[in-house]
C-alpha cells in the first residue's frame, strides 16, 4: 500500500520556502496531514504561511540537503514526532542560466549537490523506513528541461536529466516494496523561480553568446506571466499520491506536454535515421 487510508499521512517535503513546496505544504495542512517541511529559512517558511494555517502538525526543518547526517536527523524527527513517514517529496531545486563555457566549475558542484546529492541524500535516509513498512510513495520533483535541453539551460538540465535517470532506475527498485515512485515534470509556473532569489547568473559572461542574453532577459521578464498556476500544480501532485493512479512520469502544463511531445518526436526521426546503421557495430552472428 502506497498510501495510508486508515489515517492521516506523514509527509516530508523539500525546499517549502516558496514555490511549489510552500503551496503543497499548504494544501497538506489544510487536508490535516502531517508534513516536516525543510527549508533554509523556516522564518521564511512561517511567515509564508502566515497565521491563518494551522501549524500545529507542520515539523519545520532548517536542512542543508548536502549534509547527509542533517538530512538523516531530519527524517529520524520526522518519524519520532509523527510516528512514520509516507511521503517524500524531493522538490528544492533553483535555476542556472548560462553558455556551457560561462559555467564556473563552483556552479556545476553548487547545483548539483542540490538536485542530485542532496536528493540522494534525502532517500538514502528515507527508503529503509518505506521499505521496512512496505509502503510508501517519493515524489522526485524535475521538470520538463530533465526530458529536453534548450540553450542556456545546460547546467539546471544536467541536474534534472540525472534526476529522471536516477528515478527510472529507483522506481524499479523499489516497486516490490509497496512504495510508488513519480517524477513530475512541471512546465513554467507563475512561481518566483524566474526572480533572482531563484534563479542563478554566472558572474561572468563574454560577448559570444547574445542570443543566451536575450533570453535571460526574455525570462526575467516572464516572471507573473507563466502559463502554470502553483496551486493547481500541487493539488495535482497531491492527487496522484493520494489516488496511486497514473504513469511515472506527470506532466503538469500544457507547455510542459508541447516541450516533450516535440522531443519524443525528435528522438523517433533519430531512430529511424539509423535504424540502418546502427547495427553495423555488431560482432557477425554466429554461423
Amino acid at each position: 500500500m502506497a498510501y495510508p487510508t486508515d489515517r492521516l499521512a506523514t509527509w516530508f517535503v523539500t525546499g517549502t520556502s516558496r514555490g511549489l513546496g510552500l503551496d503543497l505544504v499548504r494544501q497538506l495542512l489544510g487536508r490535516g496531514d502531517a508534513v516536516t517541511a525543510t527549508t533554509r529559512s523556516t522564518e521564511r517558511l512561517l511567515t509564508a504561511l502566515g497565521d491563518g494555517v494551522d501549524t500545529s502538525r507542520l515539523l519545520p526543518l532548517t536542512v542543508d540537503l548536502r549534509d547527509e547526517e542533517q538530512v538523516a536527523a531530519a527524517v529520524r524527527k520526522t518519524t519520532e514526532r509523527f510516528g512514520g513517514l509516507d511521503v517524500v517529496v524531493n522538490n528544492a531545486g533553483y535555476g542556472y542560466l548560462a553558455a556551457v563555457e560561462e559555467t564556473g566549475e563552483r556552479d556545476v558542484r553548487d547545483m548539483l549537490d542540490v538536485q542530485v546529492v542532496g536528493v540522494w541524500n534525502v532517500l538514502r535516509a528515507a527508503i529503509p523506513v518505506l521499505r521496512e513498512q512496505r509502503g510508501g510513495h517519493i515524489v522526485n520533483v524535475s521538470s520538463v528541461l530533465g526530458l529536453t535541453a534548450v540553450p542556456g539551460w545546460a547546467l539546471y538540465c544536467a541536474g534534472k536529466f540525472a534526476l529522471e535517470g536516477l528515478s527510472e532506475a529507483l522506481a524499479a527498485e523499489v516497486a516490490g516494496f509497496g512504495v510508488d515512485v513519480t517524477i513530475v515534470e512541471p512546465g513554467y509556473f507563475r512561481t518566483d523561480f524566474l526572480t533572482r532569489d531563484s534563479l542563478a547568473l554566472p558572474e561572468t559572461t563574454t560577448g559570444h553568446y547574445p542570443a543566451i542574453r536575450e533570453m535571460v532577459a526574455q525570462h526575467l521578464e516572464l516572471q507573473g506571466k507563466q502559463l502554470g498556476d502553483p496551486v493547481k500544480g500541487a493539488a495535482a501532485v497531491i492527487e496522484r499520491v493520494v489516488t496511486g493512479e497514473g504513469p511515472l512520469r506527470q506532466l503538469l502544463g500544457s507547455d510542459s506536454h508541447a516541450y516533450a511531445t516535440a522531443k519524443v518526436q525528435a528522438l523517433r526521426d533519430n531512430l529511424d535515421a539509423t535504424a540502418a546503421t546502427a547495427p553495423a557495430t555488431d560482432h557477425p552472428a554466429a554461423a
